[in-house]
């Protein structure tokens, strides 16, 4: 879209939207909250047909009403967060700890006109996603760290020539991507409900969950403040000092029928190589994560004997033993990684399978015993930048395909796409989503360099498993 350009999408009213009153509490961070510190802001938004309002502040109003609601239960949203300092025995700073102060401060809700940008624009098939989709997003040269001024929530409601698009602008130390969506998803149940009674003043509606605030600690009970041995933590965020390289954005979609021809592929191969526990274990994600690792290497023509890895995020909630509960309100990830393995074993004959197989390894490493030792082993000092440490080498997977993206409906109907921000995105960085007509299918989202991007391109390996874009749903003019 080559005609829209960020200046495009122009901010008309901005609100601030509070709980109602409640006691003041403090909720201490816990080290997987710590460690996001230095981390963007989660960016992500959903692109809606018109909605049927007379005006677009009329549906912000609706918006705005919901969403206070919605506050009254996740009311931690509104706060800001807060360092205190911790004294020793002689009066002298120990250490300090960061808490989400809840004394309802508030988020805020923005308007805004992106003019001549269309439905179309936003999801044009078969090209890059265009860059107007980043001025969907406020905040978008915030870090975490700096929600103890900036509020932890911000919505931009973008008017376009033929539909709405929703972003929303997170404070990823608040809590991780499960317990975000969760949140999301309670505010329009609430936007449903008041559209379908009667009376469009009706107030009071809560949120369908209830989330639990209070965090987790290795030793069982409520976490106290974790103070580090620093009297501040400013000088230990990571902040970009130069612009970022160039990138290049683009949304693949694979089928459920794609997902499962991968899978059996790898099963396969790993049969053929005698490991029948592993082909018996792999699993799509596995699959498609191996897809993507072989093909990021050679698009970046990597060296034979260069050594190469995998990352994700993992849910650490049905890992700990006890399990925590899936309405657990906090972050509760971890990195896990394979094993090294040199580019020329990794793309060699049977490589897919392999490949699958090593990142199923990793993922089942990621147990009880492992994430307790993690958390024993976290040092503030390189744990609140380590988000920021990037290997030109290697990938990395964030979000995931079992977030209900599409079931945040506000109340006129199923989202058409998912799209997010600038937010932490470099060479290698995929955020997967799930299809839009469901089934087990995925949308990922690629970020690689315009050089590896096109050498991408050129993958016939790759693009093979590539879905063609789903036909979108003609949107309903009210």
């Amino acid at each position: 879209m080559q005609s829209s350009s960020p200046s495009t999408v122009q901010v008309v009213s901005r609100r601030t939207v509070k709980p109602p009153p409640r006691p003041r509490e403090r909720i201490p961070l816990t080290t997987w909250d710590l460690s996001l510190l230095s981390a963007d802001y989660i960016q992500k938004g959903l692109l809606f047909a018109p909605p049927p309002f007379s005006t677009t502040a009329h549906l912000v109003d609706h918006l705005e009403a919901a969403l206070a609601d919605a506050l009254a239960t996740y009311y931690p949203v509104a706060g800001r967060l807060a360092i205190e300092q911790h004294l020793d025995d002689t009066g002298h700073v120990a250490g300090c700890s960061v808490s989400v102060d809840c004394a309802g401060q508030g988020v805020e809700v923005l308007q805004a006109v992106a003019n001549g940008v269309t439905v179309a624009d936003v999801v044009a098939p078969d090209a890059d996603v265009p860059r107007v989709v980043r001025s969907f997003f406020p905040l978008d040269e915030a870090v975490n760290y700096d929600g103890h001024e900036r509020p932890l929530f911000v919505v931009q409601v973008t008017e376009l020539a033929d539909g709405v698009f929703v972003g929303f602008v997170y404070n990823h130390a608040l809590s991780d991507g499960t317990a975000f969506w969760n949140f999301i998803s309670a505010w329009a149940a609430i936007a449903r409900s008041r559209l379908s009674v009667s009376d469009q003043g009706a107030s009071g509606v809560r949120a369908p969950t209830s989330p639990i605030f209070e965090r987790w600690s290795p030793d069982g009970g409520a976490a106290a403040p974790l103070v580090l041995p620093y009297a501040d933590l400013a000088g230990l965020i990571a902040r970009p000092t130069l612009p970022p390289p160039p990138q290049r954005e683009r949304m693949l979609h694979f089928s459920a029928e794609s997902l499962a021809a991968l899978k059996e592929r790898a099963a396969q191969e790993l049969l053929a190589a005698g490991d029948a526990a592993g082909a018996a274990a792999v699993t799509r994600f596995q699959a498609l994560a191996s897809l993507l690792w072989r093909s990021f290497v050679r698009a970046r023509r990597t060296a034979p004997e260069q050594e190469v890895v995998f990352r994700a995020s993992a849910n650490n909630r049905a890992r700990l033993r006890p399990p925590l509960p899936a309405a657990y309100f906090g972050n509760t990830i971890n990195a896990v990684s394979t094993e090294p393995v040199r580019t020329s074993e990794l793309l060699a004959r049977g490589g897919h399978g392999r490949a699958a197989a090593a990142v199923g390894r990793a993922v089942a490493a990621h147990t009880d015993a492992r994430i307790r030792g993690l958390v024993a082993a976290w040092d503030a000092g390189t744990g609140l930048a380590a988000f920021r440490l990037f290997d030109p080498n290697g990938m990395f997977i964030s979000s995931s395909p079992r977030f209900d993206m599409y079931g945040c409906d506000f109340g006129w109907g199923k989202a058409l796409a998912a799209r997010s921000g600038k937010a932490n995105k470099y060479d290698g960085k995929v955020s997967l989503f799930p299809g839009r007509e469901g089934g087990g299918s995925i949308d990922a989202e690629v970020v690689l360099s315009p050089e590896h991007m096109a050498a991408l391109e050129l993958d016939d390996e790759f693009w093979a498993a590539v879905s063609p874009d789903c036909l979108m749903p003609a949107t309903k003019a009210y």
